[in-house]
């Protein structure tokens, strides 16, 4: 009998919270904006509204938690 190779699934939360762009880069939102948003000046509040995008440190980790992406 043949042994089954073991398949890496992808990990819903992972999908969930990042997005791989054309180019290969993985782009996160900004942490900071779901409570205390009333002592954040409007500045600040607008800048974390925008993207961010993942430090190429954590890059290897994500691929591996989204295979098939």
């Amino acid at each position: 009998m043949r042994k089954k190779i073991a398949r890496s699934k992808t990990r819903k939360g992972v999908v969930k919270r990042f997005k791989i762009t054309g180019t290969g880069k993985i782009l996160r939102r900004k942490q900071g904006r779901r409570h205390l948003a009333e002592c954040k000046n409007r500045k600040r509040k607008r800048n974390l509204r925008k993207v961010g995008l993942v430090a190429q440190v954590d890059v290897p980790r994500l691929m591996e938690c989204m295979p098939f992406a």
